[in-house]
């Protein structure tokens, strides 16, 4: 019987008891999605088997302080009474960045730098002289300093405006992008869990775009049998249903929601199993579960080619690895000329890249 397989548990010795307890029961709410109760239940069952606490602190002393710490609040309409709050939230996306992209330095101001000279935060090698409406956080000390000196002597030394000097940078730019998460049944399919690492994966996206280019718009869809947009918070407690996958519906709402926006730098990350299964004519569901659909295939292929051309690149996340799946992937991206990642189930730490703009493999 398939299902969920638990290892030894090695703590680190340096940790807290209620770090450890934490770490996996963030694990945990991701997997209940969002059901606080269920997942103090679980994490109960643990601590049973695998002795996770001890006689000065127990189970009742960590659900005091994850209330106490604000992680978890009073909620009279959710199981158990407790439900998340908003900074349980956060740690989740804080903790998925970290799990699934490692140790990412925060950049300066969060903005994407072209290769165009202009208004910007990131300096060149080159200097110019001061004009009106120069930021004097960019004045080169040392060389506005060298051209009074020149200019005016030591005796009579004085710094003027037009002994100034500013560095160059380069022109940063804003960033729209569209998240789309696949919630169809295919996401548990016979007891293989990929919603859960797909949360992941768009919670740490998510948390990247968020805290390394915060200037940058960011909405995010999930699509089934049909699409809506959704709020970031929902995300980690997203769950998959009796859905086909319309990826055609999401594609284009994403596309939507772009030209809304009114920018040039535009882009869609994908997070999936890569099967489309479903198309809406009308008001009537076009299904096929039974392989790729030659008709569906053929609508999602004409979609990444009207992005390609409208200069929307589509990075796919796929959460499988099943070879036909993977091969439209790659055929749905080489159209698109965007990127896809590769990764199994237990190692979404270690994507095998895929870049047609680029031609990069790693």
């Amino acid at each position: 019987m398939l299902g969920f397989r638990f290892t030894d548990f090695q703590p680190d010795p340096n940790e807290s008891t209620f770090d450890r307890l934490f770490k996996i029961f963030q694990e945990l709410m991701l997997y209940t999605s969002g059901d606080v109760f269920e997942a103090l239940a679980w994490l109960n069952e643990l601590d049973r088997e695998y002795k996770l606490t001890n006689e000065e602190y127990g189970m009742g002393d960590f659900i005091k302080d994850l209330e106490d710490l604000g992680y978890i609040q009073r909620d009279p309409d959710a199981p158990g009474g407790m439900g998340p709050s908003a900074k349980l939230d956060i740690s989740l996306r804080q903790k998925s960045l970290d799990d699934i992209f490692g140790d990412i330095k925060k950049a300066k101001s969060g903005q994407h730098t072209t290769g165009t000279i202009g208004r910007g935060d990131e300096f060149t090698s080159d200097v110019k002289p001061f004009e009106f409406g120069d930021s004097l956080e960019n004045l080169a000390m040392t060389n506005s300093l060298k051209n009074a000196y020149i200019n005016h002597g030591i005796d009579d030394f004085k710094l003027s405006q037009d002994d100034l000097e500013v560095h160059e940078t380069y022109f940063q730019s804003q960033m729209s992008s569209v998240l789309m998460i696949d919630i169809s049944h295919s996401m548990t399919l016979y007891g293989e869990d990929r919603i859960t690492p797909a949360k992941k994966v768009a919670l740490a996206l998510a948390e990247f775009i968020r805290t390394r280019f915060p200037k940058d718009t960011l909405d995010i869809i999930v699509f089934g049998d049909d699409a809506w947009p959704i709020e970031l918070k929902d995300v980690p407690y997203l769950t998959n249903g009796e859905y086909h996958t319309n990826t055609v519906a999401g594609l284009e709402l994403a596309l939507d929601i772009l030209k809304k926006r009114r920018n040039p730098n535009r882009q869609i990350f994908m997070v999936t199993d890569g099967k489309p299964t479903c198309l809406k004519i009308g008001k009537n569901y076009y299904k096929n579960s039974f392989g790729l659909d030659r008709k569906i295939v053929n609508r999602c292929l004409s979609l990444a080619l009207r992005c390609k051309k409208m200069n929307i690149p589509i990075t796919t996340f796929m959460i499988a690895r099943d070879p036909y799946l993977m091969r439209f992937v790659e055929t749905f991206t080489q159209t698109n000329q965007g990127a896809a990642f590769y990764s199994n189930l237990n190692g979404l730490g270690s994507f095998v890249l895929e870049n047609y703009e680029k031609r990069k493999k790693k």
